[in-house]
């Protein structure tokens, strides 16, 4: 129950005052249901002729036998002066006015838990995608991509459903429940304090159920971020599987999983559909076993409760068991709903390790170098780098070359913060930059890697992705540069045109295209390239290294490439192998060293 108290802190209480409208319009449903049953009495009053009262009584103790006498006074006078039958229409015509009353308070209390449920529901996945974006890229290496959806998915529904769909029984039910001892205990102490013997028993069976469906509720959870994942690689490497003859394999993997996912919903259905009849059950138990204590007291006058006054009680009592069933519907579904809020919070209190210090720097311009001072950095056990040193001067143009694998994208990512350094530190104009503000370091850098990251938007929105407000000019203009006017204005909407999920209606030519103009169109003093021309042919990379060079001319840039014609013009070239730098100079010193990189060259070459 802590994280079910700890979901109310952190959810439910910005909402106090629409929970203070339910709890309100609840109690007032409340009292008049009890006004209502509580009319049973004086209407079997006069049915077994026990209004024959024609004085008041003289005092008042408030106790059942006094308030009987007063309502049975005034109940006779009405049937001396109208006759039994009108008392009757009287009598009945007041349940009737105590029953429309009691649901519109209902209909009151359900309109404001409304607005509640789905705002707490929209907080939750606000802040769940919130999470997401703060949460460093190491994280993300870690974790499965569909087991992420299915919390940001399902799990949330999940929650929807079971605990907030229950809010509604667990701030009425248990104060119906209260009132409505209450009321037992005014008409009986003795009867009632064997009813609260009674009910615990029948909790302590419905808990040890709520407690085994909640362990199956995580792993139905678990199970069901395993089926998106699998989705998501389908979908991602469809083309591969194709040409690899593989739809057998993943046709098996898939069914295995669902297989276990439906097992394990099985249970959890199972389970839950348990909660109704065994409370049901323990309720018409408890029911019959009051009605044959009470019963025996009455019988043999033990009791101070008249035969009707008793049939009242038990009736009182009969409308607990709803509210208790309810009530313990309630808890199966939130035992549920706090398995979903578990996996929520691995993605909530995960640990964001790229933070910012107390007093960050602002910083709007670069101005002198960019520093790597004996940096080193590994993802878990293994070293990535190994005491990287070297200094970019402003205005200089950095290539980066070596084998895959050799740590050159993971160094330039360093730059950023899309991870921290092990060891050493980097510099920007000689402050460290863990001291910067991250979004102005960020905004110091235009990124256009390997892997073209498109969004399944206009080509307009792709190219001005990250820059605010841009005109058509500034947007033309940007592509131009990038060698993509020509292509995006022969498309049925230019610049308007969808396409569609990761640029899939682009060519791969066409899709770095599109992220090199993004990255002209930001404009920033920094540019770091990974592999920024791989993806054109012959005649475009020619175009767009063109326009590159005289966009690099008065920017510091950073330049990762395996075609090292392309970085002939570079001021100074760093060879990377096993993660160390092993030869730097530009494209001609290194040629005449004979070493690694001229071997590179000349396999291209060749």
């Amino acid at each position: 129950m802590k994280k079910f108290f700890h979901l109310i802190k952190e959810y439910v209480l910005p909402y106090k005052r629409l929970v203070g409208l339910n709890v309100s319009f609840n109690l007032l449903q409340i009292l008049f249901s009890l006004f209502s049953i509580g009319m049973i009495v004086p209407f079997l009053g006069i049915l077994f002729g026990k209004v024959q009262q024609t004085q008041a009584p003289s005092h008042f103790d408030f106790s059942i036998t006094t308030l009987l006498q007063h309502g049975y006074y005034y109940l006779n006078l009405i049937i001396l002066e109208n006759g039994k039958n009108t008392a009757l229409f009287i009598v009945s015509g007041f349940v009737v006015t105590m029953i429309l009353f009691k649901n519109l308070f209902i209909y009151l209390a359900n309109y404001h838990i409304t607005a509640m449920r789905n705002g707490i529901v929209q907080d939750i996945r606000n802040k769940i995608y919130r999470k997401t974006l703060e949460l460093p890229l190491s994280y993300y290496s870690n974790e499965r991509k569909g087991d992420i959806i299915a919390r940001m998915t399902s799990d949330v529904q999940e929650v929807e459903w079971s605990i907030l769909n229950s809010l509604e029984m667990i701030f009425k039910e248990p104060l119906t429940i209260i009132f409505y001892v209450l009321t037992l205990f005014f008409m009986s102490v003795e009867l009632s304090i064997f009813v609260l013997i009674l009910l615990p028993i029948s909790g302590l069976i419905i808990g040890r159920l709520g407690k085994k469906l909640r362990k199956v509720s995580g792993r139905v959870q678990q199970k069901m971020g395993v089926l998106l994942s699998i989705i998501d690689e389908t979908l991602s490497g469809l083309r591969i599987i194709r040409a690899f003859n593989a739809e057998q394999k993943m046709w098996q993997r898939f069914r295995n999983a669902n297989k276990i996912y439906t097992i394990l919903m099985n249970k959890a259905h199972r389970r839950r559909y348990l909660a109704s009849p065994v409370s049901e059950f323990l309720g018409v138990l408890v029911l019959i076993i009051v009605m044959c204590y009470g019963g025996n007291l009455v019988l043999l006058e033990k009791s101070n409760l008249p035969p009707e006054a008793f049939i009242g009680y038990i009736a009182i009592f009969s409308q607990i068991i709803n509210p208790a069933k309810s009530f313990s519907s309630a808890y199966y579904a939130m035992q549920k709903g706090l398995a979903s809020i578990d996996r929520i919070n691995l993605i909530l209190e995960a640990k964001n390790d790229i933070l910012e210090i107390e007093n960050p720097v602002s910083v709007s311009e670069f101005r002198e170098s960019i520093e790597f001072k004996n940096v080193s950095f590994k993802y878990s056990e293994e070293y990535v780098l190994k005491n990287i040193s070297f200094k970019i001067e402003k205005g200089k143009t950095v290539a980066l070359v070596g084998q895959s694998g050799s740590g050159k994208s993971t160094l330039v990512d360093l730059l950023p913060r899309f991870f921290d350094v092990t060891e050493g530190e980097i510099l920007i104009d000689g402050i460290p930059i863990k001291n910067y503000k991250i979004q102005d370091l960020r905004n110091l850098m235009g990124n256009v890697n390997q892997e073209c990251i498109l969004f399944n938007d206009s080509i307009f929105n792709n190219i001005a992705f990250g820059v605010r407000n841009p005109s058509q000019e500034e947007i033309i203009s940007a592509a131009k540069v990038a060698n993509a006017n020509d292509f995006i204005m022969e498309m049925k909407n230019k610049y308007q045109s969808n396409i569609g999920d990761r640029g899939t209606k682009l060519s791969g030519g066409q899709r770095q295209r599109i992220s090199i103009a993004r990255a002209v169109l930001k404009n920033p003093p920094i540019l770091i390239l990974d592999e920024a021309t791989s993806a054109l042919d012959t005649e475009s990379e020619y175009l767009v290294q063109d326009a590159l060079m005289k966009l690099l001319k008065n920017r510091t840039s950073i330049v990762i490439a395996h075609r090292l014609s392309t970085i002939r013009h570079a001021d100074i070239i760093y060879v990377l192998h096993g993660g160390k730098i092993v030869e730097s100079g530009n494209h001609e010193s290194l040629m005449q060293k004979n070493g690694i990189y001229r071997k590179l060259n000349d396999i291209q070459t060749i």
